[in-house]
């Protein structure tokens, strides 16, 4: 895998974007706006949102895929990029947030590192941290060091959602975790099978909405990810 893909410039057309998304009506619409201004094919899964998160996406231009009930992060992103799979005829597969922490402006820097030699590309906010809560940059960090020496490759911001994969890269990822710990997870498994991971700077954004993540379940989910990766 390593060297690929061949460098070169990267056709827009050959990009697909994935959104996952849960009771994100408020943000959803302009985020898939903005993201079609950089790509020409952008997927919403709604993990079955109960408010009008499927029908604004729909109205802002994307193709639209609901979950019967609430499956998890994790489970949405493997639905969005089984679906780019099947169609087929896609480079590379851009996955960000629903909820505007993810400015899909910088999806060009993506595009930008693309050529470079990485599989899977990683956002990092760890450039620029004076925003970033004191507490969320100690547990970053220590993850992002932790899950490093996992994978034996060095990624500066291991909880970033914001991603662009290479299509060869996919296959191997349409199994594991169903929620947050599988944007872990896919970091693991991509670096077992012998891809490089990059990181691309973005900016920091925080808005002012309730997190989903839960410190103490995802920590304990966290934990049990690494003994059983250690352990293999």
């Amino acid at each position: 895998m390593e060297g690929s893909p061949a460098a070169g410039a990267v056709n827009r057309q050959t990009i697909a974007a994935v959104i996952p998304a849960y009771q994100e009506e408020t943000h959803v619409g302009d985020v898939v706006e903005r993201t079609l201004q950089q790509v020409d094919h952008v997927l919403v899964v709604d993990d079955g949102s109960t408010d009008e998160t499927a029908a604004r996406a729909r109205a802002a231009g994307a193709e639209v895929l609901i979950h019967d009930r609430n499956r998890g992060k994790g489970e949405s992103i493997k639905t969005g990029l089984g679906h780019w799979l099947e169609r087929g005829g896609f480079e590379y597969v851009i996955i960000l947030d629903a909820d505007g922490q993810h400015l899909p402006e910088e999806i060009a820097r993506f595009i930008a590192a693309a050529p470079l030699g990485a599989q899977l590309l990683v956002g990092t906010r760890m450039n620029d941290i004076r925003r970033m809560p004191f507490v969320r940059k100690v547990v970053n960090r220590y993850m992002s060091s932790t899950i490093s020496r996992v994978c034996g490759q060095e990624i500066p911001d291991t909880q970033c959602g914001f991603r662009m994969l290479h299509a060869e890269v996919i296959p191997h990822l349409l199994n594991g975790a169903e929620r947050f710990d599988y944007e872990t997870e896919m970091l693991i498994v991509a670096s077992r099978e012998g891809y490089r991971i990059g990181a691309v700077p973005i900016s920091t954004v925080y808005l002012d909405e309730t997190s989903s993540i839960r410190p103490i379940r995802d920590s304990i989910r966290f934990f049990k990810l690494m003994e059983r990766y250690k352990k293999l």
